[in-house]
């Protein structure tokens, strides 16, 4: 098979069209119509369905794709190991949680770039979920992520354990207001580990949830402030507003409330030397 078909095929499955994916990849939908028809006469079977609702995989498109994937991942490595000459350059690609962007990185990425100033860092923030899938598709080098992490494909280290505390508006009861209560729950979307923590807790309490999501810890916090609701975070999260006097912060017991969170990468993913050096900053470093 053809890489240049194969990447053909990656941008068509993502953006669901010729035309788009032409766009995507700087060409012609007369040379990707080509390329998808060569890649099917390969193969020997249709790889997209072409209806009056636009392109979809076919089962055989559905399962080629996670391999071409995982080729483009291993062509790019190869390429990474090929140009690392043991100098900590080129990109480092980090993924973490909102919440740990915030209170632990800050530092932790300004000594490590005044380190390594040749190293291009970049960080992509998501859910728990969200980051564990862009580890394995080899979106990002390295994420930190909260327990638990499952999978014998990665490897992991506790590099920090969060205290997770119940954040109410200032006037309001803590845990035992849970009991048998619904209540208006403001929290991050689908995948988010604290989110699932905070569910679990209510529900051993006897109450149960509405749920309101949001993108942001801001937005989150700065609702439940005006009285929409509770939610669940790191403490350091919620101290400054606690400070202002416009949250309450109620600690809650340790088997909920302590949350390791772990440095991930893939097992079998090519450690650059701008990686190994993270990985030892991290270790030397006081999260």
């Amino acid at each position: 098979m053809d890489l240049t078909d194969l990447a053909t095929f990656r941008a068509v499955a993502f953006t669901r069209s010729m035309t788009r994916a032409a766009e995507m990849l700087g060409t012609v939908q007369s040379n990707v119509t080509q390329r998808i028809r060569r890649l099917e006469a390969r193969l020997g079977g249709a790889l997209f369905d072409r209806g009056r609702g636009g392109i979809t995989l076919t089962p055989a498109g559905l399962r080629l794709l996670p391999y071409a994937e995982r080729i483009a991942v291993l062509v790019g490595e190869a390429g990474a190991a090929m140009r690392d000459d043991g100098t900590a350059n080129g990109p480092l690609r980090l993924g973490s949680l909102e919440t740990t962007a915030a209170l632990r990185l800050p530092g932790l990425l300004a000594s490590f770039s005044k380190a390594y100033p040749a190293v291009d860092l970049s960080i992509e923030t998501g859910t728990a979920a969200e980051l564990l899938v862009a580890v394995r598709a080899g979106r990002v080098d390295l994420a930190f992520v909260p327990a638990p992490i499952e999978g014998d494909d990665l490897e992991s280290r506790v590099v920090v354990t969060e205290e997770l505390v119940l954040i109410t508006p200032p006037d309001a009861s803590g845990l035992a207001a849970l009991a048998g209560c619904r209540i208006k729950t403001l929290v991050l979307r689908i995948g988010c580990a604290y989110r699932a923590r905070l569910e679990r807790l209510v529900a051993a309490e006897g109450g149960s949830l509405r749920v309101m999501e949001f993108g942001t810890i801001d937005g989150i916090l700065g609702c439940v402030a005006a009285g929409l609701g509770i939610t669940m975070l790191p403490r350091g999260v919620a101290e400054p507003w606690q400070r202002a006097g416009r949250v309450a912060i109620h600690a809650l017991p340790p088997a909920d409330a302590m949350v390791p969170t772990h440095l991930v990468r893939r097992r079998d993913g090519f450690a650059s030397t701008a990686v190994t050096r993270f990985l030892s900053h991290v270790a030397a470093a006081s999260l």
